[in-house]
């Protein structure tokens, strides 16, 4: 039978069995199951016995799956233990799916397990085919096996303290001697550290001159005419090294493994000249002997290529005691010449037509023997790059023509891999009480949403320090035993038992099951502890507060270079010119400032005063000060001023005419209105100006016979009451006869209207139906609005008959015209 028949008749079985067995579950579930116990006790002991059953069932699945992932869960006793152990369960299930997806597709043809390529499928592009499921396999990704650096000849120690010493034992290629080139320092967080042994020669040594050359671009080999060597003893380390002396650019890649460690390993080295490519095993009891390969590294006649080799220099240092010179990183290259891609993979696709699988980045490189598809990507990293080299230094050199004014871009990528190369390795601590370090909580912790309180902040730096301890004491990654999101849950929930401690561990917690009570202990005691401690904000407030006080102090007392205040203000305006803007500048506000003692304030001036001609004044700097004003005894007000409003409606019909009299001749008084005043040279102004005349001419005619000067004074008097009484009756008389006009015109209009409607009545027209409006749908006016939309009250008409109380009398006080006079 075919196999592809096959397994669709046994994909439609499986799947129709599924569908049923759902089926009965969501029936079973949506019955109330306590009341079938109670009516029928045979139900409650067939419900126990399935359920024992299923857990048994399940038990044994998560077993069987747990060898197969290396996972582990706890035994299922009861349903409980269901949600307690939910996340582990959901772990080892969908790890279960991911492989029974993979064999599927496999099984049915739709991928095939990735080997090198074969003969027929050489040629310059050597594409690999990518599997429908990206994930990579949980046995390369987490492998369980004995930890290797049990068995180095030299150990590591976890936990060192004070600065890291670098590894070397000679110097190859040195313009410094070791013993110089080992001295210590101060950095800028007062912590004591060893300098870079070759920072000297990375400095001051140049490129070789070809690296500034266009050259013909090399056409790597194919990949199966090439050969990989497998590098596992010495003696094929120091061939490799005579081979590697002869070239002169080298290719290096490496791979690193940092969760089964605390510091980390380099598990892998790659190595690639044009002809040959090596792969070297890295975690052999006697590694620390390729110290040797510093002969090449330290060589600045040969070009090392790495691809983001930032963290390459440090596990180099670190683990080998290796150091770079003549480094070119081609990420560096990317990121100066544009490229909308900075990987490995980017440029490997772009020059070489390669598409690596990058999922192998997160496998677990200690695996030996090293898979064939692993050892296949490694070796892909490093052959392709020298042809990358290449392509890359003739883009750069022809964009980087020296002599010209465009930027130099191949300089600036030599000076950003030096920069690269001068990177030092540094002991991994961190204080407890502050968090700062490398491996403190600070930097997490202020980039977390959650904001702890006394006790949850003590429980945080508490188990975060008995997390890094354990680590360092098993020699495992922190995160290995809990991760951030655990170790914060705890923080927050603070769990009051050792089973709800045990509930927020996840799966991969399983190494915490021996220290669980130890565990548990140093959250209550943090807690105890924690009631009257500080909380998280308050550690970053006090560091806000007070940070790098010193370096705040020794920034300013270094004001050597800072100018005088006086030599910063210009005594000219670069904008204004000389126009003085302010009292202070022109010296009138310390003038008047003067006066009693008062304070000096600065008064900008008036708009107006910017205009052209303002611009052109000059206050006289020399003025004397003027004198101080003389008190003014106060004036005792005789004549006070006050308002007449009008009354209500009933007086303001009444008194309209005599105020609109009234207030005309007021104003007929303010001009010359008659021939008696123009010839006594007066105006016949109001009240008050009649009794300066008065005085006036009483003062003069005490000079004269007083007989003379009443007779002439009163018929002054006489004359202009006569000529204002002429003008009163005169303006009366015009008012009358402009109302006599209006009432006539008046009149003619509406007779004049009533003439034109008794000619329309007049004339009898047939009415015309196909124009009249709508009975059933006529529309309303706004008239019929109003009626339909006001109330009745049955109430309204007794009440106008009835007695009306002294309020309907009031009249409210209007707005009105008013009039001012003096007394």
């Amino acid at each position: 039978m075919d196999g592809s028949l096959d397994f669709k008749t046994l994909r439609e079985s499986l799947q129709a069995a599924l569908v049923a067995t759902t089926r009965t579950a969501n029936s079973i579930a949506s019955e109330d199951l306590q009341f079938q116990r109670t009516v029928n006790p045979t139900v409650g002991s067939q419900l126990d016995n399935s359920s024992g059953r299923l857990l048994s069932l399940a038990n044994g699945l998560l077993k069987s799956t747990a060898n197969l992932t290396g996972q582990k869960v706890g035994a299922l006793e009861d349903a409980d233990d269901v949600d307690i152990q939910w996340r582990n369960i959901v772990d080892v299930i969908d790890s279960l799916l991911e492989k029974a997806d993979t064999c599927l597709d496999e099984y049915t043809g739709l991928i095939k397990r990735k080997d090198a390529p074969t003969p027929a499928d050489q040629g310059r592009a050597q594409k690999r085919v990518k599997s429908s499921n990206d994930r990579l396999d949980w046995s390369l990704k987490r492998a369980n096996i004995l930890k290797p650096q049990n068995n180095f000849e030299k150990k590591v120690d976890n936990f060192a303290t004070g600065p890291w010493k670098p590894l070397l034992s000679s110097k190859p290629h040195a313009k410094v001697s070791l013993e110089d080139s080992l001295t210590t320092f101060v950095d800028n967080d007062n912590n004591t550290q060893y300098k870079h042994p070759y920072e000297t020669e990375i400095t001051t040594t140049p490129y070789p001159e070809h690296v500034y050359k266009k050259r013909e671009p090399k056409e790597f080999l194919p990949i199966d005419s090439t050969s990989a060597i497998w590098v596992d003893t010495y003696e094929g380390v120091l061939e490799m090294l005579e081979a590697l002396k002869q070239a002169k650019e080298i290719a290096l890649d490496l791979e690193h493994h940092d969760f089964r460690t605390y510091t980390g390993l380099l598990s892998l080295m790659q190595i690639s000249t044009r002809e040959k490519d090596w792969v070297i095993d890295t975690l052999q009891p006697w590694r620390h002997k390729l110290e040797v390969l510093n002969e090449v590294f330290a060589n600045p006649n040969i070009v090392k290529v790495l691809h983001g080799a930032f963290m390459d220099v440090i596990w180099l240092q670190r683990d080998l005691g290796l150091y770079v010179v003549g480094l070119f990183d081609t990420y560096h290259a990317c990121a100066v010449l544009g490229y909308p891609g900075r990987s490995l993979g980017y440029l490997l696709s772009k020059f070489a037509e390669f598409e690596a699988d990058k999922k192998y980045q997160l496998a677990d490189w200690r695996i030996r023997p090293l898979p064939e598809e692993m050892f296949y990507y490694a070796r892909s990293d490093t052959h392709y790059l020298l042809y990358i080299f290449d392509m890359l230094i003739n883009e750069l050199v022809e964009r980087s023509t020296p002599g010209k004014p465009k930027p130099d871009l191949l300089e600036q990528v030599l000076e950003r891999s030096k920069d690269v190369a001068l990177q030092r390795y540094e002991n991994p601590s961190y204080n407890v009480e502050t968090g700062q370090g490398p491996r403190g909580w600070y930097n997490v912790l202020l980039k977390s949403p959650t904001l702890y309180n006394s006790e949850q902040f003590a429980v945080y730096k508490a188990v975060h320090k008995w997390r890094d301890d354990l680590a360092r004491r098993e020699d495992e990654s922190p995160f290995f035993f809990m991760t951030q999101q655990v170790l914060a849950d705890i923080a927050r929930i603070l769990p009051a038992d050792k089973k709800a401690l045990w509930s927020i561990l996840d799966s991969n917690a399983k190494g915490l099951k021996p220290h669980l009570d130890e565990l548990f202990d140093v959250i209550q005691k943090a807690k105890e502890a924690g009631v009257n401690g500080p909380k998280m904000m308050d550690i970053f407030k006090s560091d806000s507060s007070s940070l790098a006080p010193a370096k705040v102090a020794a920034v300013i007392a270094d004001d050597s270079d800072i100018p005088d205040v006086k030599e910063l203000k210009a005594d000219r305006s670069q904008f204004w010119g000389g126009v003085t803007l302010s009292s202070v500048w022109d010296g009138t506000a310390a003038k008047t400032a003067k006066l009693d003692g008062m304070l000096e304030i600065t008064l900008p001036y008036p708009a107006d005063f910017m205009d052209g001609s303002a611009a052109q004044m000059e206050v006289d700097q020399q003025e004397e000060m003027a004198p101080e004003p003389q008190p003014v005894p106060e004036q005792v007000i005789v004549n006070q001023e006050f308002t007449l409003r009008s009354g209500g409606k009933r007086k303001r019909e009444e008194e309209s005419e005599e105020e609109e009299e009234a207030s005309d001749a007021e104003m007929d008084d303010s001009a010359p209105q008659t021939e008696t005043d123009a010839q006594t040279g007066g105006e016949a102004e109001g009240d008050d100006s009649d009794e300066e005349e008065e005085e006036e001419e009483e003062e003069e005619e005490e000079a004269s016979d007083k007989s003379s000067k009443k007779s002439k004074k009163a018929a002054r008097k006489e004359k202009k009451k006569q000529a204002k009484e002429a003008l009163r009756a005169q303006r009366r008389a015009e008012k009358a006869a402009k109302k006599e006009a209006k009432k006539k015109a008046q009149e003619e209009v509406a007779s004049a209207a009533k003439q034109a409607e008794g000619e329309e009545e007049k004339e009898d027209q047939p009415f015309d139906y196909s124009q009249a409006a709508s009975v059933l749908r006529a529309r309303k006016t706004q008239e019929d609005v109003k009626k339909a939309n006001k109330r009745f009250n049955p109430y309204g008409n007794k009440s106008k008959e009835g007695p009306k109380g002294a309020r309907a009398h009031y009249s409210a006080k209007a707005a009105g015209r008013t009039a001012t006079f003096k007394k």
